[in-house]
């Protein structure tokens, strides 16, 4: 599976027309189990709200789900989708509360509104991509730590756990576009003394500067 965008954590957006407060939640969802509990946390959240109205896409984009709530049709759950699809966003979740002001505005409105909030909430979030990348292990002596540390470091990988013993076993994880470069350098380093043992292959989100 290739690259692409998404968000990390929770971001909140709002925005208000004609007294009525459009209030949007934002969450990272890797699947729809975990958007719907997302969903259902906003809604005790803001259980005194006339509409919880949402939309996700989840599972890198395979699968998503939008609710106008009791909106006319149109009006909220698929405008707040296209605010995720539109800006290629994945694996995330968006719900906009709103509490009525007491005047209606009408169909195009209330899509101005369910998507003002939901871009709101969009333009905070700390975006990220998920990558293609290799959970490594590696088990070295203690002399040998900090220079395989440094090694993983210079390459941008991230060190997952490290486990003191009589030897040190460290857990990793490197970009899969830098992983030959990195097996050449770890045999270089430690004249192939210290070995790098693949564990797993997956998708992780690497933040965006």
């Amino acid at each position: 599976m290739g690259k692409y965008l998404t968000v990390l954590g929770e971001s909140f957006g709002e925005y208000e027309e004609k007294r009525s407060k459009f209030i949007a939640s934002l969450c990272r969802a890797e699947t729809e189990d975990e958007a719907l509990q997302f969903i259902e946390k906003i809604r005790s959240k803001y259980w005194d709200a006339r509409h919880n109205c949402f939309a996700y896409s989840v599972d890198g984009g395979k699968y998503s789900r939008f609710s106008d709530d009791g909106e006319p049709h149109g009006t909220a759950g698929k405008p707040i989708l296209d605010v995720i699809t539109g800006n290629e966003i994945n694996d995330a979740v968006i719900v906009v509360t709103r509490y009525f002001g007491g005047v209606l505005l009408g169909t195009g409105g209330l899509v101005r509104a369910y998507s003002s909030a939901a871009k709101d909430a969009l333009s905070k979030a700390q975006k990220a991509v998920m990558v293609s990348c290799t959970v490594f292990e590696t088990v070295c002596d203690y002399t040998d730590h900090q220079r395989l540390k440094t090694l993983i470091e210079n390459l941008d990988g991230r060190v997952i756990s490290t486990d003191f013993t009589d030897k040190v076993c460290v857990k990793y994880v490197l970009k899969d576009e830098v992983k030959d470069a990195f097996l050449s350098d770890l045999n270089e380093s430690f004249s192939a003394r210290v070995t790098a043992e693949t564990i797993e292959n997956k998708l992780l989100p690497y933040e965006i500067s």
